[in-house]
């Protein structure tokens, strides 16, 4: 029997190895799995390279992690903000590595290395320092970039609800980077609000199948941010 349920927040993330690359869903904290995070921290993986939208707000979630010295590296399209002080402080001080990339490449490289793809043409970038070192071509009269998909060892993500083949429905634009996370990661783990039975989700609802997740860990409410 298919059951990818798993009974803590420290067992879905147990396994997490100095040095591995983690997704992180989110769009600043909307879909962002703090609980996870928040699991990891405790934890203690170290030198991590994080993929996510941006570099953390305030002092919890992503900013926390960063706050713990775990993350050696971070891709992702938007660093700085008025409150990624945490970010901004290990980065002047040398702390912490930047891949800067645009949103949209950020997202396609995601999604390439889900479907498989070697790596795409770009125009977003080209004749700017992030095209620095990159195969550039000429293509129907407009310069491109060669962009190389993004794959990762875990992705942590947050649901609204899930089944325990895995099957994921999120709530509204809290989705943003999940799905294709889920895909290009070789573990996905997702935080859920609620777990459901089977046939409890609309198959026409479900925006990541099963097939794509391995694990599923339900958010108490004591563990529920505000």
């Amino acid at each position: 029997m298919i059951d990818k349920i798993i009974g803590s927040l420290e067992q879905a993330v147990a396994d997490i190895h100095d040095g591995a690359t983690v997704m992180i869903g989110g769009f600043g904290n909307a879909g962002m799995p703090a609980a996870l995070i928040d699991a990891l921290i405790a934890q203690g993986a170290r030198d991590l390279t994080i993929v996510n939208n941006n570099a953390g707000n305030g002092d919890t979630g992503l900013a926390a992690l960063l706050k713990a010295r775990r993350v050696k590296k971070i891709i992702c399209s938007f660093p700085r903000q008025t409150d990624s002080y945490v970010f901004d402080a290990l980065y002047r001080a040398g702390e912490i590595e930047l891949e800067l990339t645009p949103q949209g490449n950020l997202a396609e490289r995601i999604r390439a290395a889900g479907a498989g793809i070697g790596g795409f043409f770009s125009p977003t970038g080209y004749g700017t320092m992030l095209a620095e070192g990159k195969e550039t071509r000429l293509i129907d009269g407009r310069h491109y970039v060669l962009e190389s998909p993004i794959h990762a060892d875990f992705a942590l993500i947050k649901a609204l609800r899930g089944d325990r083949w895995g099957n994921l429905v999120y709530r509204k634009t809290a989705r943003n980077f999940g799905p294709i996370m889920a895909m290009a990661a070789k573990c996905a783990i997702a935080q859920v609000s609620e777990v459901v039975e089977l046939g409890g989700l609309d198959p026409e609802n479900i925006i990541t199948p099963g097939i794509f997740v391995q694990r599923v860990v339900l958010q108490k409410a004591q563990e529920t941010r505000p």
